[in-house]
């Protein structure tokens, strides 16, 4: 069966009722073990999906609160009670985001999301369905130098069981990326507390209007071609290279790309010595694909300096995580359009990222040690 695939656009105004999708007669076939009739059910599975995930977009937009719709108790696919309550809280911390945005200068206007399911597996009364998301937010003109958009894809898997009635509830969403939160992703844990001090010189992500600008060109690199590569790539992998997203992630090995695609020469040695850097067409080092050794390797390599404040980073410099704060890296990004004002934006793998401001990713992980890196 192929994928099904739902658009929802978000303007000024959304109320979505996420629980008014109704199942067709297959919910009994499926209830007893069976797997869904045609794409009628696949439809529905992707129909709620699509509203739960447009609804938490909309939370983020610089309208008025959206409100979800009451329950429709005749409907044949809903929320779960205790998932319901899950969503109510999940709004509420992205409306808190969007203030913590709003102090930062930035802000959305409207939004378009796509989601795309999978074939739904079926087993005893329970559902499960893979589901794609690609949403593109518009920037709200706040300094007048925003770039139009930025994008994300994200995956998530969602979970359904029959209820004693025949019906069937969503139980459960859980996210299936590993690098940062998508901006409309909520917070579903606490934030580990700090361990070891991280490695390297964690830079500040306070507001600053103190540049460090660097000229287009320095040791030979073009960061233009950086950008560009990464902007082409960040949803339509280039073919050429071997993709790491069911290993450890991409985000490394796609600033790699970009990097030498800008001009960075390779490095020959042995693949597992952090001190070398290079990819063919069997192998490639540690420090291609790996962040802590990408750090180590430009550091010792002086291919980059540690950057103090997020803020200061310029096209082609690179920022990284530590999602956990217990010294490891965890993520790379690449800077690929500064405004005017001085807002860095990073495209990435792992989410697959467009032009994600550094205030909406310090706002989305709020616990997480930056490094920003002047390449």
């Amino acid at each position: 069966m192929n994928p099904s695939t739902f658009r929802s656009a978000v303007g000024a105004v959304l109320t979505v009722a996420v629980s008014a999708v109704l199942l067709p007669a297959s919910a009994a076939n499926a209830a007893a073990g069976n797997t869904p009739d045609s794409d009628a059910a696949a439809k529905s599975f992707g129909r709620i999906a699509d509203a739960v995930l447009t609804e938490r977009t909309a939370a983020l937009l610089d309208t008025r609160s959206v409100r979800r719709a009451p329950l429709l108790l005749d409907s044949n696919v809903r929320l779960s009670a205790g998932l319901a309550r899950a969503e109510d809280t999940a709004l509420s911390s992205l409306r808190t985001r969007k203030s913590r945005l709003a102090a930062l200068g930035e802000a959305y206007t409207a939004a378009d999301t796509k989601v795309t399911t999978g074939t739904p597996r079926v087993k005893n009364g329970r559902a499960t369905v893979q589901v794609t998301e690609t949403t593109t937010l518009t920037y709200k003109k706040i300094r007048g130098d925003e770039p139009a958009t930025t994008g994300f894809q994200a995956h998530h898997e969602m979970n359904f069981a029959v209820t004693s009635g025949g019906k069937w509830e969503l139980t459960g969403i859980k996210p299936k990326d590993d690098g940062p939160r998508a901006i409309n992703q909520p917070v579903t844990a606490a934030v580990a507390s700090a361990g070891s001090p991280p490695k390297g010189t964690p830079a500040s992500t306070s507001w600053t209007t103190r540049t460090v600008r660097k000229t287009s060109g320095t040791s030979g690199y073009n960061y233009a071609a950086m950008a560009a590569y990464a902007e082409k790539y960040w949803k339509n992998y280039n073919p050429a290279y071997r993709k790491f997203n069911d290993a450890g992630g991409d985000c490394t090995n796609f600033i790699s790309q970009a990097l030498k695609a800008g001009g960075w020469k390779d490095d020959s040695g042995t693949y597992s010595d952090y001190r070398n850097w290079w990819y063919n067409s069997s192998n490639q080092t540690t420090s291609w694909v790996g962040a802590n050794e990408w750090a180590w390797f430009t550091l010792s390599a002086k291919r980059a300096t540690n950057l103090s404040n997020v803020y200061q980073m310029d096209v082609g410099d690179i920022l990284q995580m530590d999602f956990e704060r217990d010294g490891s890296k965890d993520h790379s990004m690449m800077t690929t359009y500064r405004s005017r004002s001085g807002v860095p934006y990073l495209t990435y793998h792992s989410t697959n990222t467009y032009r994600k401001s550094v205030a909406s990713i310090v706002a989305s992980n709020p616990g997480s040690v930056y490094f920003a890196y002047r390449t």
